[in-house]
């Protein structure tokens, strides 16, 4: 199970490694991810590894910026809305205030480094085969240019995940081999990323976060020096900010654009998905895999039962027939002939007017009759984990 989770958490982090063993691994572990992306991408002519190792050290690099940005901010964990920023950081004492350019900034960042990445990656088609060491990640979270404390990809994991932050692998225990199966699933979790930010930078939620802001100083202003006396604000104050900032950011009809640029990348991570599983089908080794085929067992001790792949494949069958407008959603007021049309929702996205769109009103020029998604496949697949569906989701995106 502990592994599983490991898996789970380290789904966003893709392989990284030279023609050599662990060169560009012990080389992060050094360096750092700009110094050695700064080297790669220097080079006139890469070979394939050198490619992927590039692809991945700009993904693990929108990672890294993500969290210098909550560290600057003192950003906590629960917002957990925005991409990559749930997993928990060293605390910074001199944390300045945010501001909405930051989410700004932070969005159009992620989805520019999931381009640079997938602009990286080999040929489709390309052989190779690199290693990488989990034991040399880091992420530079102060910007101190320094491996300081807590800054380990192990450890930064470990906290999310319960282990304290005391468990950490000893060189050579978690290595990764990965190959030109794994280009795929890289080009489909760049799209998943970049489709996450841009539907949320469609809404442009930067105004919304300085509104809010600047209207929570002005209420703690009214305090003066008395403390209140309950405790809600503490308990709550933060969450309700978060919340508001979403839901003012929803109010305002979305960019267009943007809306059908989201909708894009996830029908393009679907489909990099599909091309990802016939080639891990059709390998017959077992040498430290990352996402294995039901005949390998992962570097990481991730065993698939059989029939794991086929009904996954179900899965994605059933998300990009929803996407495309194919099957409908459900309703609770639509009965059980009409639903809403997700594509059409993305063509015309609309501001979320959220009492009228459970009510059923804000949604009917969404809606139409026709064939309902039925969950299905989720339902047989999420049996077939016993428990562990989500996580492996997340895992073989």
């Amino acid at each position: 199970m502990r592994r599983i989770l490991l898996a789970t958490a380290l789904a966003l982090l893709p392989g990284l490694a030279l023609a050599d063993p662990l060169d560009l691994s012990r080389q992060i572990g050094a360096q750092g991810l700009a110094t050695t992306g700064a080297g790669l991408a220097a080079v006139a002519s890469p070979a394939a590894d050198q490619q992927f190792a590039l692809a991945g050290i700009r993904f693990l690099g929108a990672v890294e910026r993500a969290l210098q940005l909550r560290w600057q901010v003192g950003l906590e964990a629960d917002w957990t809305e925005l991409p990559v920023l749930r997993l928990p950081i060293p605390a910074n004492p001199e944390a300045r205030e945010i501001r909405g350019a930051d989410i700004t900034a932070l969005l159009g960042g992620i989805i520019a480094d999931m381009e640079g990445a997938r602009q990286a990656l080999p040929a489709e088609g390309a052989d190779f085969a690199l290693e990488i060491d989990l034991a040399d990640l880091w992420f530079d979270i102060n910007a101190s240019g320094g491996r300081d404390a807590g800054e380990d990809l192990v450890t930064v994991a470990g906290l999310a995940l319960g282990f304290g932050g005391s468990w950490q692998p000893k060189p050579g225990e978690l290595v990764i081999r990965f190959d030109s199966a794994d280009a795929a699933w890289l080009e489909a979790y760049t799209h998943l990323l970049a489709g996450l930010a841009t539907t949320i930078q469609a809404y442009d939620p930067g105004p919304a976060t300085d509104r809010i802001v600047n209207a929570s100083k002005e209420i703690y202003a009214l305090w003066g020096e008395s403390q209140p006396d309950n405790a809600w604000d503490m308990l709550f104050g933060k969450q309700v900010d978060r919340l508001t900032i979403l839901l003012r950011a929803m109010e305002q009809k979305p960019d267009p654009a943007l809306a059908k640029a989201a909708h894009d990348h996830f029908l393009k991570m679907i489909s990099a998905n599909r091309r990802f599983w016939p080639l891990v089908l059709a390998e017959s080794d077992n040498d430290r895999e990352w996402v294995p085929n039901e005949a390998q067992v992962s570097a990481l001790g991730i065993a698939l039962p059989e029939g794991t792949v086929a009904h996954w494949q179900a899965v994605l069958t059933e998300a990009e027939q929803v996407l495309n407008g194919a099957l409908l959603i459900p309703h609770w007021r639509y009965g059980a002939e009409a639903g809403i049309n997700l594509k059409k929702l993305f063509d015309d996205a609309p501001a979320i007017d959220l009492i009228g769109m459970i009510q059923g009103e804000a949604l009917l020029p969404y809606a139409e009759k026709g064939p309902l998604m039925s969950g299905q496949a989720w339902s047989e697949f999420e049996r077939m984990m016993q428990g562990d569906a989500l996580m492996i989701a997340v895992f073989f995106n």
